[in-house]
């Protein structure tokens, strides 16, 4: 399948070259706090790409968000991802990070097991995912809320015992007093500035290796 480049959100870092990180969107899409959380990586030395996989339409409302989800196909998703992943790859020349949202976290896990000669770590906000890990060659690290009906403590405890089993490195975070959503500032509900600055300073760390 053709992938149109211009589905991609690309941000070069101040020096024009710098460690590749792809970052995948939540259900709402390629919106704003996503470009910015783009900007505010790329300001840190990253070169850091997006795949838009909605084509240009975001969701304000969880109502919004599930037709969004409903209308992507899964197989257009999964070459855009992989073409991104390749392109930003061949961009910075060596291993890249990855960064998902929920949603985009599940692609995130998923990537890291079909391209495990590049996906160097994989970082999940509220996500979990399945599959085989025997392969995948990645360090994990996960932000998770306490209190989270989208992705209970059982699905976390599944993974993390998925990702041990299978040799891989597994850092996971749970933030007291948060729900989903609690890194995205545009969720005025679900915002939790306190748990967000130390899951961003956590993220920066890991990204670079620290």
């Amino acid at each position: 399948m053709a992938h149109d480049p211009q589905n991609n959100h690309l941000v070069l870092p101040p020096s024009g070259q710098g460690p590749g990180v792809l970052v995948l969107h939540a259900w709402w899409g390629l919106n704003d706090f996503m470009k910015d959380f783009c900007r505010r990586l790329a300001a840190e030395g990253f070169t850091v790409l997006a795949p838009d996989l909605y084509h240009g339409k975001v969701a304000v409302t969880v109502e919004g968000a599930k037709k969004l989800r409903g209308t992507a196909k899964r197989a257009q998703a999964s070459a855009e991802i992989l073409a991104a992943a390749d392109q930003l790859q061949a961009l910075t020349g060596g291993p890249i990070g990855v960064v998902g949202f929920s949603l985009g976290g599940w692609w995130g896990l998923w990537l890291s097991q079909q391209r495990p000669e590049i996906v160097r770590t994989v970082t999940l906000f509220y996500a979990t995912g399945g599959g085989d890990f025997s392969l995948a060659r990645a360090a994990y690290q996960g932000h998770f809320a306490e209190q989270d009906d989208w992705e209970p403590a059982s699905g976390v405890t599944k993974l993390e015992k998925a990702l041990v089993k299978a040799g891989r490195t597994a850092s996971f975070y749970t933030y007291p007093g948060t729900g989903h959503w609690f890194f995205e500032a545009d969720r005025p509900d679900s915002y939790n500035p306190a748990a967000a600055h130390l899951a961003w300073d956590r993220t920066l760390a890991f990204l670079k290796g620290g």
